[in-house]
């Protein structure tokens, strides 16, 4: 019943914000400011954006029913992750087309000439070079005194880089919650309180960021910044709290991009629409419109590098794996904001000394924090192959090997397998860093490896590893 239900909320979201996505009320024909011209391409996005919703929910119902029908068997897995391949690639995608566009953007405000031979309707110009052609940017304090018919809006990028990501979410954790997300040893709770736990968290820290920026502290920028990342902070040690190291920081990544995709969708484009209206109604423009959707694009900007370490972090560790591993992500995060800042000072030509070496110390401390500790335990007698080969059988072979028996995994991740000694000994620099140091490996101690077994392999290890 969990799973349906799971699937139900999954398909409401889904069609919920495909249809806000595409804007179906946009279409308004009584609107005096759209010409035939307008009207009719209005027309075709509605019904483009109808005919792509019934795609994907046909699609999702396919894959719902199909999911009950192979459920249990031995392409349950098969399926689960084709659909994790599918969705990550889409999401990588997207996001990869919206990180791109922010930095450009943000380059193109630092960049921009605003005092050399600039019109007095502009706010700068820039010209640039790019494969081969030459190319000549404007941009206009308010608005031309036209609004062009052909008038690109960068938003698709961000809604579907969230839309991917939010079923990512569920394909990966939510879908195998005592798998992933849920680490028993952490918090042991139900997949239902733990799956409405991650949702809610997404909500609230919109909530919270939001409400900061319509407070008068969002005037002090560094204030504002500090308190910020006070409170990131903060969900990163309440993730860290409840879910496994990996799940929490996937949550944490996923909370800064729930902001980012908020920020366009309930700020920068009815900010954006709202100016274009106003100019082709010939009506004053609001200037504070485009004050308030720039910062918030400012704030989409130095969110980018956190959020791309957390998309690569569950193949380090290192870092999710400390056992204060909510501050090495804060010590990341701020790292990584602060290497952002250098970068939009240095496009501004206002280059400042201490910025960027001052990351790098930041980024540095998390290196040597979550350096491996030195064992406190001696190995005084010699390990062997035949007492490290039955733990791995035991704990490790359910998942790694060539056939495999989980109830997750139908075929070994990652490819690694420890059907033979030898398997083992090929893999002996990783199973110190997964097994001994930072203990991840089995996922979420699934397997229950007791600290015994971990020292003998922590010894055969360190003692060559002999077969």
């Amino acid at each position: 019943m969990l799973n349906i239900a799971i699937y139900i909320i999954l398909v409401f979201i889904l069609l919920l914000l495909i249809n806000l996505t595409y804007n179906f009320p946009a279409l308004n024909k009584s609107d005096e400011s759209l010409d035939e011209g307008d009207a009719k391409k209005e027309g075709i996005s509605f019904f483009q954006g109808l005919i792509y919703t019934t795609i994907v929910l046909v699609i999702i119902g396919i894959l719902v029913h199909t999911y009950f029908i192979i459920s249990g068997t031995p392409w349950q897995g098969h399926l689960m992750e084709w659909l994790n391949i599918v969705v990550r690639l889409m999401h990588i995608t997207f996001g990869i087309a919206w990180i791109g566009a922010s930095f450009y953007f943000v380059f193109l405000e630092n960049a921009l000439n605003r005092t050399k031979d600039v019109r007095d309707d502009l706010a700068g110009n820039l010209w640039a070079i790019h494969g081969g052609g030459f190319y000549y940017l404007e941009k206009y304090k308010v608005a031309p005194q036209k609004i062009p018919k052909e008038l690109h809006w960068f938003k698709y990028e961000a809604y579907f880089t969230w839309l991917s990501g939010f079923a990512l979410l569920f394909i990966v954790y939510y879908f195998n919650a005592k798998g992933f997300l849920i680490d028993s040893q952490v918090m042991d709770m139900t997949t239902f309180a733990a799956v409405s736990i991650g949702i809610g968290s997404l909500i609230i820290g919109w909530i919270i960021y939001d409400l900061l920026c319509k407070s008068p502290l969002v005037k002090r920028q560094h204030l504002f910044a500090i308190i910020g990342f006070v409170i990131a902070t903060a969900f990163a040690f309440f993730y860290a709290q409840v879910f496994s190291g990996r799940a929490a920081y996937i949550h944490f990544g996923a909370m800064l991009g729930t902001i980012m995709a908020a920020n366009v969708f309930f700020v920068i484009i009815p900010s954006q629409k709202a100016m274009v209206k106003a100019a082709k109604e010939g009506k004053p423009l609001d200037p504070e419109l485009g004050k308030h959707a720039g910062l918030r694009s400012l704030h989409n900007n130095y969110l980018t590098l956190p959020v791309l370490f957390v998309m690569i972090s569950n193949h380090f560790p290192t870092t999710f794996g400390h056992s204060s591993s909510w501050l090495v992500l804060a010590i990341i995060s701020l790292g990584t904001a602060g290497v952002k800042h250098y970068l939009n000072l240095k496009e501004k030509g206002q280059l400042n000394v201490w910025v960027l070496p001052v990351s790098v110390v930041i980024l540095l401390a998390a290196a040597f924090m979550s350096a491996p500790r030195v064992a406190s335990t001696e190995c005084n007698t010699e390990i062997t192959m035949n007492e490290v080969y039955p733990i791995f059988q035991a704990r490790c072979n359910t998942c790694h090997s060539s056939r495999p028996t989980d109830d997750v995994f139908t075929t070994p991740p990652n490819g690694v397998v420890y059907d033979t000694p030898q398997d083992i000994i090929n893999m002996t620099d990783k199973i110190m860093q997964r097994v001994v140091v930072t203990k991840t490996m089995p996922q979420n101690n699934k397997t229950a490896m007791t600290e015994e077994e971990r020292n003998i392999i922590r010894c055969w290890i360190e003692q060559g590893a002999k077969r």
